[in-house]
């Protein structure tokens, strides 16, 4: 608790998105990614696996920008820098980590955005971009707006989850450069005899097509959340999120 207050205070980020709750988000992933550090490596590894494969038969490489950069545990950040002119790492907060960690690279910058908000910054940050990365963002952008609604005790405007996970999709599928996308789309809850007692949609009926490359992410090992629950996303990959369709349907 303590550590999780300083961090909140020693993070960098504008104000705005302080009282929106970005700063707390992102200090309670932090929390929860050092304390399952060991059932998220298999997750975070193949995620970077999936990033470079998007990589490997660009025929220009002179941008890249990473959607979603948070501690960038899901992002080859060398491989990055070394193989483009430039890079971009956007996000709503960046972490201490992720900003020392930037700091070894030149051509690295990092952007402060709100990727959830009215103006949708993906066409403007990645307009000129050879390869664009949303990594593991899709899913986490309604959380913060959904919560304002609740915390206000504000109706929630009709399918504004679906909403929002449908146009961030329609704006990478605007983007003329190379889109690679790694999103968790369902979680399940299992107890320890395999059982599952939970299912929850991730995307808000939001459909994707076939993915080439697909895993299990445990997100909350057996008493991260509950004693004798665990929680399990599946993730999906698209290296090459155009050639897949790069489209989603609305159930």
């Amino acid at each position: 608790m303590l550590l999780d207050l300083a961090l909140w205070l020693a993070t960098p980020a504008p104000w705005r998105h302080r009282r929106l709750g970005y700063v707390r988000e992102s200090v309670l992933l932090s929390g929860r990614a050092r304390r399952c550090r060991r059932a998220w490596a298999p997750h975070a590894a193949r995620s970077r696996e999936a990033v470079l494969a998007a990589c490997a038969d660009l025929p220009l490489r002179r941008a890249a920008v990473v959607l979603g950069s948070g501690p960038l545990a899901d992002v080859p950040l060398s491989q990055l820098a070394a193989g483009f002119e430039r890079v971009l790492l956007v996000d709503a907060v960046h972490p201490l980590g992720a900003r020392l960690a930037a700091r070894r690279f030149p051509n690295v910058r990092l952007v402060t955005a709100d990727l959830a908000g009215a103006d949708d910054p993906v066409g403007a940050l990645c307009g000129g971009a050879d390869l664009t990365v949303s990594a593991n963002l899709l899913t986490q952008l309604p959380v913060v707006p959904m919560d304002r609604h609740e915390a206000r005790g504000l109706a929630e405007p009709e399918r504004l989850g679906a909403r929002i996970v449908a146009d961030h999709l329609a704006a990478l599928g605007r983007l003329p450069g190379r889109v690679c996308l790694v999103t968790d789309t369902a979680q399940r809850e299992e107890d320890r005899a395999g059982r599952v007692t939970g299912r929850l949609d991730l995307l808000f009926g939001v459909r994707l097509p076939p993915s080439p490359l697909a895993w299990d992410w445990e997100l909350a090992p057996f008493g991260e959340a509950a004693r004798h629950r665990r929680l399990i996303h599946s993730v999906r990959a698209y290296p090459d999120w155009g050639a897949a369709g790069g489209g989603s349907s609305l159930s």
